[in-house]
């Protein structure tokens, strides 16, 4: 496909799933909104300008966008929490403070690294595990879909998802 044509057919993706990719937005920027300071059309619309900058990307259904999309949106506000605590911000610096508000902000931040860290790591050991994560915690895919976008069988998705938390929750504690 030339160019042209992959910029006209995630067109057609995004124009479509719109409010789809709204209310994934919106899912996970519901734990994480008082850290990245978006909203979610600034984060749909961010994924779009992501999606446009990546080249020849796969789209061969709505279950595979949608998929794709949220890994997209998971690494925009990875790039964001980690960007506000660059050295040029003040990095890891101690600060004190009495608004606890301000507080828990730093506690989401935190969260949101180690559940980043923990997929990175749950990568080395098996990739599918890291995408039936992907599409449904942070995209909201079914089983059926998940299942369709891998090319296995419901059941395998399941006891994937189960692996998947099983081996999460031991590498964040």
């Amino acid at each position: 496909m030339t160019q042209p044509d992959e910029i006209a057919v995630l067109d057609e993706f995004f124009a479509q799933h719109y409010q789809d990719l709204r209310q994934i937005a919106h899912q996970r920027l519901r734990r994480s909104q008082k850290v990245t300071l978006l909203d979610t059309t600034a984060l749909v619309h961010e994924s779009y300008l992501r999606l446009l900058k990546a080249r020849h990307i796969e789209l061969a259904g709505e279950s595979q966008f949608l998929a794709f999309a949220a890994r997209v949106m998971r690494s925009i506000i990875v790039d964001f929490v980690r960007s506000n605590r660059a050295e040029r911000r003040g990095g890891d610096e101690q600060r004190v403070t009495l608004n606890t508000e301000i507080a828990e902000s730093r506690t989401a931040a935190d969260e949101i690294l180690r559940v980043n860290d923990a997929l990175d790591e749950l990568a080395k050991v098996d990739g599918r595990l890291v995408k039936v994560v992907e599409m449904r915690y942070f995209g909201g895919l079914e089983e059926r879909e998940i299942a369709g976008v891998l090319g296995v069988s419901d059941r395998t998705v399941r006891r994937d998802w189960e692996k998947a938390r099983l081996l999460l929750m031991l590498a964040m504690e």
